[in-house]
């Protein structure tokens, strides 16, 4: 894990640093038990991208599934069968991607532009002035950009004119991980520290903000608590989870927290209905009642596997791993439904729902998609 630098804090990060290498190594991958498949599942198509070394978030809806490489190439695929529908290049490696709408699609580049292409013909492209490493979002005929300072910026997404900018007065250390960045109705929803804000996206005017977590320790690495990317919408409900902290929900129609727990962990969340799931940090799963936030049940099985953040899709949990496996879960008690494996390279970023599909990214560029009962 790394954390944008501002000043002093540098000596202090190093330090600390320094102080954790020297600390025992993390323990081993629980071995994969052997069980019967209580479901039935298959590949239904594979197809191949180009190495990803940064957190892509996978654009899917019932028709396409929008991609994009380390090297700058942002590809749309067939949700159904994986044909190729249309690429583009960005000009330059990526650190953030993709956001789409279904036509329009978004990357930011390492020389921190944002990028937009229509039907993969490139369309505009605009100096920012932060690194991003949250992937765009793409509605309401906008693009809107958070940076890892937590500034937030909208663009039209047409011509890329800027139509306004909310600056983040931030601490002096910042998360280098993808941020919370998602619609609620007619708000715009953004994490900012430990805070969710809701925004208003015609203008970036502040709506409301609710503290997820509440940073403590003794210093600024300490006491880093940023809400990381994937959040889960459900309903009035916005669930996230802040960086080593916490995961809790937001009813987002009032603007205030609904519940907060303590728990440790660096990847996103998911949630349906009834829960809110996640893996802390040492990939011990838990599911909370969305309503209070009480725990359902946890499952040590795949402790230490380094599991991707989840997909939650009708009866069905699912998560990445380290070695490309896809681990099907039941959503009601976290036990074994189905295990599926990929190419053997380290899951990127959550699986997702494409049509009837679920699609996972190996960080060798392998795509896959994956249907189950």
């Amino acid at each position: 894990m790394t954390f944008g630098l501002r000043g002093p804090a540098l000596a202090l990060l190093l330090a600390t640093l320094a102080a954790c290498s020297s600390g025992p190594d993390r323990p081993e991958p629980t071995p994969l038990q052997s069980f019967v498949p209580q479901i039935q599942g298959a590949q239904v198509w594979q197809a191949q991208l180009g190495d990803v070394e940064f957190a892509l978030a996978v654009a899917a809806d019932a028709t396409s599934v929008t991609l994009a490489s380390s090297s700058g190439d942002v590809i749309a695929l067939a949700t159904d069968t994986g044909r190729e529908l249309w690429r583009g290049n960005a000009g330059e490696a990526l650190t953030a991607g993709v956001g789409s709408n279904g036509r329009y699609a978004s990357v930011v580049t390492r020389g921190n532009e944002v990028v937009v292409f229509d039907a993969g013909k490139l369309l505009w492209r605009a100096r920012l002035d932060t690194r991003v490493l949250t992937a765009p979002l793409v509605a309401g005929e906008r693009v809107f950009v958070l940076g890892v300072d937590r500034s937030v910026r909208a663009f039209d997404v047409l011509d890329g004119r800027k139509l306004w900018a909310l600056p983040r007065s931030g601490d002096p250390l910042t998360l280098l991980q993808a941020g919370v960045l998602l619609p609620w109705q007619n708000t715009l929803v953004v994490g900012q520290g430990a805070r969710l804000v809701g925004l208003d996206p015609l203008t970036g005017a502040q709506r409301w903000e609710a503290a997820i977590a509440s940073p403590r320790g003794t210093n600024e690495v300490e006491r880093l608590a940023d809400l990381v990317s994937p959040a889960a919408r459900v309903g009035d409900a916005v669930c996230a989870r802040g960086f080593q902290s916490a995961v809790g929900c937001v009813d987002a129609a009032r603007g205030v927290l609904s519940w907060t727990k303590n728990v440790g962990g660096a990847n996103g969340v998911a949630a349906d209905e009834q829960f809110v799931f996640a893996a802390d940090a040492s990939d011990r799963i838990t599911a909370w009642k969305r309503e209070g936030g009480d725990v359902a049940w946890t499952s040590d099985d795949l402790r230490f596997r380094s599991l991707s953040s989840p997909l939650v899709q009708g009866r069905t949990l699912v998560f990445g791993d380290y070695q490309g496996q896809l681990h099907f879960l039941d959503r009601e008690n976290g036990k074994p439904l189905l295990r599926l494996p990929t190419d053997g390279e380290a899951i990127v970023g959550a699986p997702v729902k494409a049509g009837p599909n679920i699609v996972a990214v190996t960080r060798d560029g392998g795509v896959f998609a994956f249907r189950a009962e």
